[in-house]
Formats: structure tokens, sequence, C-alpha cells
């Protein structure tokens, strides 16, 4: 059946909550846009006067094309180069979904979408999909194919896992403006105290390279082995500029619902380093600098109207 321009205009109405809901299960942006490019295929292939609920028949058939990618991912993941880390995104990014609620805020974040790779596939969708899109149980196990009442179990113990991985407190663009000004002042003392006092006792700092940048194969674990890391980090030097190609500006912004320091060097982002913030302090220090998973900020942020560096030589 030929598609007609009103069918076409019915699925780029939900393209953005489509990307969204894959962006949340696969933790890539790349991978997010291939899932839903599939379901237009689909979509086009379809006998669409008997689709009764576009919307309903559209998260079918994403979740369920991700449910299929994840099998997969899982098996890349076990030859990855080093720690994986979700892609990050710079706020405004559509693919965040929405960001209404606390729990939709904190859903997104990259420490949340790291515990939920550690989820089975079904429970990932079903806490995606009650999480962060509010969709009711009923709605759910038709996606899913299951029971209403399993995906209330589904739903329940999800849950659990993530709450019990992490606490975060929320924090608006202003506050995060304000921690990453705090972060950067304290790393670039030289000396370690002034990190130290910012981060909680049991605090980590994850880095990802993909293999393709150098990062530390293992994450550093408590205040002072993060804070030593950081001060050496922020330190300039002529190996690191080789490294990047040139001095990097550093500016202070918003990825994933969080503070967050993105490194930047003739317009291209080397580096995006998410400040997971507690009541306690800084509880993990996620920073992303595999390029692979960069290009889709660095597009953005070249689009987009920043202001001044926070350091204009790191």
């Amino acid at each position: 059946m030929a598609i007609t321009s009103g069918d076409l205009e019915r699925f780029e109405a939900h393209r953005p909550r489509l990307e969204a809901i894959a962006y949340r299960m696969l933790g890539s942006a790349g991978e997010a846009e291939d899932a839903v490019q599939e379901a237009y295929l689909r979509w086009e292939a379809a006998d669409r006067e008997r689709v009764d609920v576009p919307e309903a028949w559209l998260t079918k058939v994403v979740t369920n094309l991700c449910l299929n990618q994840l099998t997969s991912a899982r098996a890349r993941r076990e030859t990855y180069v080093g720690q994986w880390l979700p892609e990050p995104l710079l706020a405004g990014d559509p693919m965040l979904g929405p960001a209404d609620t606390v729990e939709q805020r904190e859903s997104v974040s990259l420490a949340v979408l790291a515990l939920v790779e550690r989820l089975s596939p079904v429970e990932r969708a079903v806490y995606v999909l009650k999480e962060a899109f509010a969709y009711p149980h009923a709605e759910i196990a038709r996606i899913l194919d299951i029971s209403t009442a399993n995906s209330q179990q589904v739903y329940h113990r999800a849950k659990r896992h993530v709450v019990e991985g992490r606490a975060r407190a929320d924090v608006d663009e202003a506050g995060a403006r304000r921690i990453v000004e705090e972060f950067l002042a304290a790393a670039t003392t030289g000396e370690t105290e002034p990190l130290v006092r910012l981060l909680t006792g049991d605090a980590v700092s994850i880095g990802d390279g993909g293999g393709k940048v150098p990062a530390r194969a293992k994450a550093f674990a408590g205040a002072t082995a993060v804070a030593t890391f950081m001060r050496g980090l922020f330190k300039p030097s002529k190996a690191k500029h080789d490294l990047l190609g040139g001095p990097a500006e550093v500016y202070g912004t918003v990825a994933n619902n969080v503070p967050a320091i993105i490194a930047v060097v003739d317009g291209r982002i080397v580096g995006i380093m998410c400040l997971e913030v507690t009541d306690q302090g800084i509880a993990s220090i996620l920073n992303q600098v595999n390029p692979d998973k960069l290009e889709r900020a660095t597009a953005r942020w070249a689009a987009a109207e920043h202001g001044e560096p926070l350091l204009k030589s790191w």
C-alpha cells in the first residue's frame, strides 16, 4: 500500500517519542534512530487502514525492535574495550524525552541508563515505558505480550534494582552551572583536598574511550582516588594537547539532566563529563570520550548559542 502524506505525517508526529523510548532502552542515539527508521519501514509496509491506534502500534513495533537489538548489544558489550557508558545528550535534545517530573528527569541520567543496562530486556522495557512515559500497566502488557500483573511485578523489581543503585538530587540549570564552576575551581587548584570536600566518600569516576581514546579500564573508587585523578586530568600539558588535537575550551552545561563539563577543540566536542549529584555531594563522575558517542552532541553544540568557556586553554 502506497504511503500517503497523511500516513507520513502521522508517523513523523510520533517520531520524537519513539526515538526517546528507543534511546532510553538502548543508551545510543544512533541505534535509537536506526530502530525508529526500521519502524517506519514497517509502518510503510503495513495495512495501515487496519491500525486503529497508530501510537500503540508504533510503540509496540519500536519496543520489540529494541528488545531484539538488546540481545546483540549484550554480546557486543562483552567485547567492548574498557568501560561502557551510554551516549550523552545535551540539554534540549528531543531524544531525551519528557522531563516534567523528577522521575522522568532522573530516568535519563547517565547513571540510571548505566544501571538500566543491568536489567533484563523485558525489565528494561517495562521500566522505561512506565517510569519515563507513564504508560499504564495494561498498555505495557499489550505491548510486551505479558499479563498486567506480570508487568506490575517486573516494574517493581526493576525499579528496586535502579533505586538501590543510586540516589540523586534534582538540580536546575542555574544550580548545575554553580556545581560545575565549583568543581572546576576545585579541580584546577592543583590540590586534592578541595575536590575531596565536594565528593561523597564512596564517589566513583568512570571513563569510556571505546578503545579509541585512552581511558582507564577500571573505575576510580573513593573520594581520594577520584580527586587525585581529577587533579591530574585538569592539569594542562602538551601531551593532552597532542592527544586532543590542540588546547581544549571547557564549558559548563547540562547533559542528560545533570551538571556537565564539556571539552571542545575547534568546535568539536572531545569529552562530556556528567556529574551525578546527591544531597551528600558528587557521587559519580561519568566521562564520555569515545568519539563515536559524541557526534550527535557535537552537531547540536555547533548549532546552538553558548557563552564563554570556563577554561580557555586546558
